[in-house]
């Protein structure tokens, strides 16, 4: 399945999967609106799937926002393994 991301006021909604395929095309687009915005948020509950390569482009994403001053959000209950990752690691 191809990656679908809709943006409405600062959320993201992604649809489909992460992956190695997937995964430059949506890091540089929630990169070049975490520049543009005081926040993001990404709502995952229609991510099927996430590798490695998109559970490192979240961590990618997560370190960036806080560097800048920014707020990166995840919400949803899609994809358990994002969450899965994330608290394991903390």
């Amino acid at each position: 399945m191809e990656l679908q991301i809709f943006e409405k006021n600062g959320t993201f909604k992604v649809v489909g999967n992460i992956n190695h395929k997937t995964v430059a095309i949506f890091q540089s687009q929630l990169e070049q609106r975490l520049l543009q915005l005081k926040s993001v948020t990404l709502d995952v509950n229609q991510i099927s799937s996430i590798d490695k390569a998109g559970i490192k482009a979240l961590r990618s994403l997560y370190k960036k926002a806080f560097l800048i001053g920014k707020s990166f959000s995840i919400i949803g209950y899609g994809c358990k393994d994002i969450y899965n990752e994330f608290r394991a690691t903390r």
